[in-house]
């Protein structure tokens, strides 16, 4: 076990230990069904407060193969999965929050100097007796060294992985080499068993193709299959049961959206909640606006106050009780403005 290569199950576990904890494990069965296949890379993009952060603690406690974790896992719904007992504690996890190295760092170069050197670390730890190294300086080719010697894939798990596209929103060189940089360790490596990154942004783009055209998104508005995995739905009727609150209150505060997705041939419908404010309002007894607290909303109150395109006064329509039509598909959410001019 290291910080980077398979971290272990602390993050996890204490969100077993917590007060409220909602069973999301469904999700494994879903990137089980991915795993070594050419859909194995997975983007979830989320707003914060979601859950991505639980989910890849939940992964790496799951796939890592430095502990049996099976006591964890055994009394939750993936129990019940066919892939369960396949997967579980079969793979070396190299979990990574982008966030931690932008915070520590102050330039892209000086990021990717400091993130392949900790993670090379980790792995010369674990591996240098057992497998002869052709380059300890080159992380992707200590990687290759280390499948083909163990024949074990890794899964990669990046949390926060658009941290640098926001921070640096303006650097178009400095986001195409970070972006360069996570195509050529992930891209067509045999080593790759399951890349699943989360963040704010989708994937970002830059001239005529995507860095990163390998991963398949599932954004806010396209969730498809990971609907349920990310946010509270119908299990909010039963939180406020539990801890007597009212579910029409409930619904009314923290009824974000809905999502309709296919299940099997049959449409149905989700209301998507909150996490963080149907946990703070269940614990405390007290209907606020918990979710506009975090960093995300600040960042969003930036774009609403510029009014640009009439965003200002359609979500003062909104607010009001009126119903406002919108083209997702129009917008390019990367923060920064398109040859149109258009901010989004």
């Amino acid at each position: 076990m290291g910080s980077y290569l398979n971290p272990g199950n602390k993050g996890f576990r204490e969100s077993l230990n917590s007060d409220i904890y909602v069973d999301k494990s469904g999700l494994i069965e879903k990137t089980n069904a991915k795993v070594d296949t050419r859909q194995k890379f997975l983007c979830i993009s989320r707003p914060r407060r979601f859950g991505k952060s639980m989910a890849a603690d939940m992964l790496a406690a799951y796939y890592g193969c430095g502990e049996d974790t099976a006591e964890l896992f055994d009394r939750l719904k993936v129990s019940q999965a066919s892939s369960y007992r396949e997967h579980l504690n079969r793979y070396d996890v190299i979990k990574i929050n982008m966030q931690e190295f932008l915070s520590l760092t102050y330039s892209v170069d000086e990021m990717l100097e400091m993130l392949q050197k900790y993670v090379r670390f980790d792995l010369l730890e674990q591996f240098e007796q057992a497998v002869r190294l052709r380059d300890e300086n080159n992380l992707i080719q200590v990687m290759k060294d280390i499948y083909f010697r163990t024949q074990r894939p890794f899964v990669i798990l990046i949390d926060e992985w658009d941290c640098l596209l926001r921070e640096y929103q303006q650097d178009q060189d400095a986001q195409k080499k970070y972006l360069d940089f996570l195509r050529m360790w992930l891209k067509d490596k045999d080593y790759v068993g399951l890349a699943y990154m989360t963040g704010i942004l989708p994937i970002k783009k830059y001239g005529s193709h995507s860095a990163l055209n390998m991963f398949t998104e599932y954004s806010m508005t396209n969730p498809r299959e990971m609907a349920k995995f990310f946010g509270f739905t119908e299990e909010v009727r039963a939180l406020c049961g539990e801890y007597g609150r009212s579910f029409e209150e409930t619904r009314a505060w923290y009824d974000g959206y809905d999502l309709m997705i296919m299940e099997g041939t049959v449409p149905k419908t989700y209301s998507m909640y909150s996490p963080k404010s149907v946990v703070d309002a269940m614990l405390s007894g007290i209907f606020d606006n918990y979710w506009n607290q975090t960093e995300t909303y600040e960042a969003l109150r930036v774009y609403i106050r510029m009014n640009f395109d009439g965003l200002k006064d359609a979500v003062v329509r909104m607010l009001a009780g009126e119903s406002v039509l919108i083209n997702t598909g129009t917008f390019s959410n990367d923060m920064t403005p398109s040859q149109a001019g258009t901010m989004c």
